[in-house]
Formats: C-alpha cells, sequence, structure tokens
C-alpha cells in the first residue's frame, strides 16, 4: 500500500475531518486517499453497457460547465444554391427558418460513502475497499442522463429525442396480416418497402439535403429483419438485404429504449443523419467525483454531472417510424 498513489485534494478533506488517524505514513488516512484514488478512477474508466444515448448521439462538451443554458438556432429546411452571373445581387439565402431555442442546463447529482469502520476494518484485513458503492453511483448518473436523452424530464423542462415535437413522425403502412402496421406480421417485401420509404421521406422532404446514415430499432425488430431471409436472394436476411441496396444508410442498430416509444406505446424507429452539425448530447460536464465530506459517521464522495438533453439542430434531419 506505501507505494499508492492519492490526491492531495482527497487527502486534505480526509486529515481536517479527524475522523481517522494520521499518526503515520501508513496511516488510516493515507489508506483511504490511496484507496479512493484507485476507486475513482476506476469509476471513471468503467464502460456501463446498455446505456445507448453516448453511443447513438455525438457527444458535445462544448458548452462551460458554468452555464445555465445553451442557446441555438434550429433550422427547419437549409437554402439552396444556385449558380449566378457576375455582380448579381440576388444571392440565395442558405440559413432560412432559424428559430432560437433556450434551453437550460440541468445537474444530476449522486454519492457513494465509507463509514470510519469500514476503512479501519479493510486496512486491518488488508484488503481493498469496496468499489461498488462508486460504481453504482457512476451507473445512477449515467441512467439518468440516458432517460434524460431519451424521455427528458418533466420537473426540468428538458424534452426527450423520443418526445420533441419538432420531428417528423411517420405512421408504417397498415397493410400487414389483419391490417397489422406490425413487422411481425407484414412480408420481407413490405418490411423493406417501410425501410426504404422512411429513408427516401426524409431525401425527399428535404430536396436531397438531408441524408439519413443510421437507423435505430427496438431490439425485437431488429433481431427480426436480422434473421428473416428474403425470398430469391440466395438466402440474405432483410437487414442485409436493405444495407446492400440502400445507397445512404451505414449503421443500422439496436436499443431498448425505441421498445414502446410511441405516443400510444407502440414501437418505433430513429433515422437521422449522425453528425454532430446535426444533433448532439450534450454533456458541458461530465461525471465528477469531489473530495470527500465528513457526513456524522460517514465519509461522503459527492457526484455531479451536468446536461441539457440531446439537441436537434436540424429538425428535418431526422424522423420516427412508428407502428413497426
Amino acid at each position: 500500500m506505501e507505494n499508492m498513489r492519492y490526491d492531495e485534494q482527497d487527502m486534505r478533506a480526509i486529515v481536517s475531518t479527524g475522523l481517522l488517524n494520521n499518526d503515520a505514513a501508513d496511516s488510516e488516512s493515507v489508506f483511504f486517499a490511496q484507496q479512493l484514488e484507485y476507486i475513482k478512477s476506476k469509476t471513471y474508466d468503467e464502460k456501463l453497457a446498455n446505456l445507448n444515448a453516448a453511443k447513438l448521439f455525438p457527444v458535445s462538451t462544448e458548452a462551460d460547465a458554468g452555464a445555465e443554458s445553451i442557446s441555438y438556432e434550429s433550422y427547419g429546411m437549409v437554402g439552396i444554391a444556385k449558380l449566378i452571373a457576375s455582380y448579381a445581387d440576388d444571392l440565395p439565402r442558405a440559413d432560412v427558418k432559424g428559430t432560437k431555442v433556450t434551453v437550460e442546463i440541468f445537474s444530476a447529482a449522486t454519492a457513494y460513502g465509507y463509514s470510519p469502520q469500514d476503512i479501519r476494518a479493510a486496512k486491518m484485513k488488508g484488503l481493498p475497499l469496496n468499489a461498488r458503492r462508486a460504481l453504482s453511483a457512476r451507473r445512477a448518473n449515467d441512467t439518468l442522463i440516458n432517460k434524460i436523452a431519451f424521455k427528458g424530464d418533466k420537473d426540468g423542462k428538458i424534452v426527450g429525442i423520443l418526445d420533441n415535437p419538432n420531428i417528423t413522425t411517420e405512421v408504417v403502412k397498415a397493410d400487414g396480416n389483419s391490417n397489422s402496421t406490425k413487422w411481425a406480421d407484414k412480408t420481407p417485401a413490405q418490411i423493406l418497402r417501410d425501410l426504404n420509404d422512411a429513408v427516401s421521406a426524409i431525401v425527399d422532404l428535404t430536396n436531397g439535403v438531408e441524408i439519413p446514415d443510421t437507423i435505430v430499432l427496438p431490439i425485437k425488430q431488429y433481431n427480426y429483419i436480422a434473421n428473416t431471409i428474403v425470398p430469391d436472394t440466395s438466402g440474405e436476411s432483410i437487414l442485409t438485404n436493405f444495407k446492400k441496396n440502400n445507397q445512404y444508410i451505414k449503421n443500422v442498430v439496436s436499443a431498448v429504449e425505441m421498445k414502446g416509444a410511441g405516443s400510444s406505446g407502440e414501437d418505433v424507429g430513429l433515422i437521422y443523419r449522425k453528425d454532430i452539425d446535426a444533433v448532439s448530447l450534450e454533456i458541458p460536464m461530465a461525471f465528477t467525483q469531489y473530495a470527500p465530506q465528513a457526513r456524522n459517521l460517514e465519509f461522503v464522495v459527492p457526484c455531479e454531472s451536468r446536461t441539457a438533453g440531446v439537441i436537434v439542430y436540424y429538425s428535418l434531419s431526422m424522423s420516427k417510424m412508428v407502428g413497426i
């Protein structure tokens, strides 16, 4: 333990509480500071599975952690350039229909802690402190950020990507068995049509200015098209056939958040251009662990991050495919 590093700020905070002895190089305070350095590093490095927002949307840290809000221009349509003669004064504008939007930035806070007896017992036995408490705090933080990204937060007045009223919503055709919209009730040809129609709708609506490259589907529907064969294709799945023949889409992925995400509980797919200029998950302040604080007979490590949720700068670059 003697060779382990520790953070000087943590050490000063621990010593100032007077809850642990500090009378030797291997004191309880030094032990705790060393353990906390390891636990914090492990928590920062932890890759948490199934929290999809940071995987699906480009993360922006451009806003300052001290900012209270983010203001941006939201564009419904960009202008179209044209060839002009020399000295022409009718230059087309490329910034039409920009609306200024301001969104608030909110803090997500959690904490974990250890009692002096936890520390004394671990030191006596020569065992590390349990890092699960810190990892649980990290997971709670990231789960909240993920929830806000997709569904927003009514108390914090953040609109989630799946509830954004400016995103076009397209209900797929109800021509499956018993007039169903669900892919499980449709033929491979009908599902391929639904996928291609959803992509083409964005391209057509924007006159080719917006080109989507990513589709996110519920896990069930993703697995269905990945394992259902298209007739007369030498064994190609619907997914393989679609990706091979659609010139725009580069990525088709699944996310549990798409299940039941429609306004009436329908499963949805999300089609968009994965570009930080079009959409971003705003994280002005990443998950941060502060120096420990004494609360009664416990050392508490406060944790914080700040987010404004997902911002869509070009609403026509994205659409929802509902009823699949």
